[in-house]
């Protein structure tokens, strides 16, 4: 069950300085600012699309990475894109200002330099925190991680844990959401890589007997999560966002061979082969698509929450079969590649 808040919205209003003035917009008003960071990696490409399919038209998102940023503008001109390095300080910071709605979503989530996770996770969550107006704050929807509630520990972990721990003691109003594993259109990491992978391998291994369970969850499904959220503006929940099928990692391998006609043949390998394989890589490589620390998360036995979101925000989930296949043969979406 969710931490906190109601599942309601205010029905107040939200004054905001613009061009024309001191205007009083209500919570629903689809014309009303909705500023998201990381907008052009996995989760901040999926949300703009689907705002702007549900009616939202004023849109912005910050991104830092030039290729990725490139993409968002051409693919989607209804988001006004600002490549900005949150890290900094800069004119973003007015676009926060201004925010009715924030979606909180930049991220560091690979790499080997503690360096990198500090600065994107920690101190430009800070730097967003300290630019918004206290006296007229937006609602803010954090989207942490259900590593929170993991007993990995890694650079990825320490620096999702500090961010959450300091947006929930911001005072200010919010919700926490904490997704699982995410799949879906413009994925450059995690079943988007390994889908990749299996084009360009004969052979596509898995760690030992590959029984682990997962619960990836469709980023189509929590798109319309975090919108539910913009809708109602659940202040103080903190919601984990589970996908509702587990499934072990061999499986969903076997899946997405089966759907997409891959013809890698699926070998099993012992643990220690794998491991030092992905170090060698790190030998040569400063942002590897899968690390060695990432590979020791994926075999600790665990499993998350699941919580009653399809009924909180009257959505059906998406199967995992039918995901996979929307992912990865829709004829425009799956053809778009994103950087690292």
């Amino acid at each position: 069950m969710p931490s906190g808040g109601e599942f309601a919205g205010s029905g107040k209003c939200a004054c905001r300085t613009g061009p024309l003035g001191c205007q009083e917009i209500p919570v629903t008003d689809k014309n009303a600012p909705i500023l998201v960071t990381g907008a052009a990696g996995l989760v901040g490409q999926n949300l703009c699309l689907r705002l702007h399919e549900a009616g939202y038209s004023n849109i912005v998102g910050i991104d830092k990475h030039p290729h990725n940023t490139n993409i968002l503008r051409e693919r989607q001109p209804w988001v006004r894109v600002i490549e900005a390095d949150l890290a900094e300080p800069g004119d973003w910071q007015r676009e926060v200002a201004l925010a009715h709605t924030l979606v909180l979503n930049q991220a560091q989530i690979g790499g080997l330099d503690w360096t990198d996770f500090e600065r994107n996770n920690i101190t430009a969550t800070r730097n967003i925190l300290d630019a918004i107006d206290r006296e007229n704050p937006p609602f803010i929807v954090h989207i942490s991680s259900s590593v929170v509630n993991s007993e990995a520990d890694d650079f990825y972990t320490r620096s999702k844990s500090a961010q959450e721990d300091m947006v929930l003691a911001s005072g200010l109003p919010l919700c926490v959401l904490r997704p699982t594993l995410m799949f879906g259109w413009f994925d450059r990491k995690h079943l988007g890589w390994l889908r990749r992978l299996m084009d360009k391998v004969p052979v596509f291994p898995i760690p030992s007997h590959g029984r682990y369970i997962r619960q990836p969850l469709y980023a189509g499904d929590f798109c319309r999560v975090i919108m539910g959220c913009i809708q109602q503006r659940p202040a103080g929940a903190v919601l984990d966002i589970s996908g509702h099928e587990k499934i072990a990692y061999v499986d969903l391998i076997r899946t997405i061979k089966q759907e997409t006609g891959a013809r890698a043949r699926i070998v099993h390998i012992p643990y220690w082969a794998f491991w030092l394989s992905l170090w060698a890589a790190e030998l040569v490589s400063r942002n590897p698509p899968f690390t060695t620390r990432q590979l020791e998360a994926l075999v600790i036995p665990e499993e998350f929450p699941v919580v009653d979101w399809p009924g909180m925000f009257d959505i059906q989930p998406t199967g995992f079969r039918d995901a996979v296949r929307e992912t990865f043969t829709h004829p425009a979406h799956s053809k778009t590649l994103l950087e690292f």
